[in-house]
């Protein structure tokens, strides 16, 4: 995966973007607010595809953190990114500094945050995508004993 996998990335507190970054031209900015305008403003996981593109959102109080792709970068590694990004800026803004800013008051500080996470993210690209796997498996083996569990004690309550 080559640097450009990632095009552009923000953090909106509602709508109205706090910080963006991106080293390309075009209308990605654009496409990405008026994504936003239409998403509900529950906390949840959004992805959107346009143009050999995929627009990805992480909703969580309040805050939505996007990035947008290439097609060729898998939705794991996008959502990797906007955990990453989103611990990062409640790390950093957490205390209601973030409440307050007006848009795009966090560009210069926040901006070259989120490139150095695109940067790591694509680098690591491979470890990351193991890492998911392994947890996915993790997650699914324990779901499955949770299931055996609950029909072995089940199957004992009614023998009783």
């Amino acid at each position: 995966m080559g640097q450009e996998s990632f095009i552009y990335s923000f953090v909106a507190r509602g709508t109205m973007v706090l910080s963006e970054y991106t080293e390309f031209t075009g209308n990605f900015p654009a496409i990405a607010a008026q994504c936003l305008q239409k998403l509900p403003s529950s906390n949840n996981k959004f992805t959107y595809n346009c143009d050999h593109h995929t627009f990805n959102f992480l909703l969580e109080d309040g805050y939505a953190y996007c990035v947008v792709a290439k097609d060729s970068v898998g939705k794991q590694i996008s959502i990797a990114f906007l955990e990453r990004v989103k611990a990062d800026f409640k790390k950093r803004y957490g205390g209601g500094k973030a409440d307050t800013a007006v848009a795009k008051s966090l560009n210069k500080e926040f901006g070259p945050v989120m490139k150095e996470h695109m940067k790591y993210i694509i680098e690591h690209a491979d470890e990351i995508e193991k890492l998911l796997k392994v947890k996915a498996q993790v997650s699914e083996v324990k779901s499955v004993m949770l299931e055996n569990i609950d029909k072995f004690c089940l199957g004992t309550w009614k023998e009783w």
